[in-house]
């Protein structure tokens, strides 16, 4: 991918972010808490340790990892969305977490040295690279010998059956937003995740799936979802009436098949610098 393509990509991925952070932290959107802390929980980390969380968020696993390295451990948060930052900022002064700090910027220009971090994270952005290995690679850079990289991504039938019902509105209302093939599509099984973790460089690493659901409380539950998400980019290119006409559709299919829960399927990587 060429540079201006790649400025692109990044632009339009932290303009959809920058809108979704008005409800990113709704309680219809707490999946992004519940993977943070359990990616968090994988590492085992202790009091002191250094961690830098890329795609960050507001802080799902960041603040998560600041209270487990407590006040003499140090942890880094980046992001392309500086109004998820902010609220990770907000957050972290509010538990009292000192040692937890948020740097705008991108996971393929990262401004760290090699080999000085106790953990690398990144949950649910790795896929958003188009050089996946090559995202691997830099964050594998990073990892001190001995320490630990941390890769969460979405598995299969990503929010489901709901998800194909948006995209079937957005097809029908503006077929030049809608999306066959979404980023994480790229790794949602161990094969694809295992060859794309060699490819950028990582021999022996763990895969674990787990099989979950994320609870929809009411329809509009699942437009707070939509709008929480990556999905606010493709939602806020719609015109007035296309808009009003794809929130009926998904609002209607709630509603009608009484959906309470959509698939929330994730792979968690852990991988070991050997020391």
């Amino acid at each position: 991918m060429h540079r201006q393509d790649l400025e692109a990509a990044r632009a339009r991925a932290a303009a959809a972010y920058n809108a979704a952070a008005d409800l990113f932290d709704h309680p219809a959107n707490t999946f992004w808490d519940r993977f943070g802390q359990a990616t968090i929980d994988r590492l085992n980390l202790r009091p002191g340790q250094t961690v830098l969380d890329v795609c960050c968020g507001s802080g799902a696993s960041a603040l998560p990892a600041a209270a487990a390295v407590g006040a003499k451990g140090r942890v880094i948060g980046v992001d392309l969305a500086e109004n998820l930052l902010e609220l990770a900022r907000t957050k972290a002064r509010q538990r009292g977490l000192a040692q937890a700090e948020f740097q705008l910027g991108d996971m393929m220009s990262l401004a760290f040295p090699a080999e000085v971090f106790d953990a690398v994270v990144c949950v649910f952005g790795i896929f958003f690279a188009p050089d996946m290995p090559g995202a691997v690679k830099e964050l594998w850079r990073r990892v001190r010998p001995g320490g630990k990289l941390a890769l969460t991504t979405w598995g299969p039938n990503f929010f489901e059956p709901a998800n194909s019902v948006f995209w079937k509105a957005i097809r029908i209302e503006a077929p030049e937003l809608h999306k066959s093939f979404n980023p994480w599509d790229r790794i949602s099984d161990p094969a694809s995740l295992a060859a794309m973790l060699r490819e950028g460089g990582i021999e022996t690493y763990q895969i674990a799936e787990e099989a979950g659901i994320h609870p929809i409380a009411s329809p509009e539950d699942w437009w707070i979802t939509l709008l929480g998400s990556g999905y606010r980019g493709t939602i806020d290119q719609l015109d007035a009436e296309s808009l009003a006409r794809v929130r009926e559709a998904n609002l209607r299919f709630i509603a009608e098949s009484r959906l309470n829960g959509i698939e929330a399927n994730v792979i968690y990587v852990v991988a070991e610098k050997p020391a």
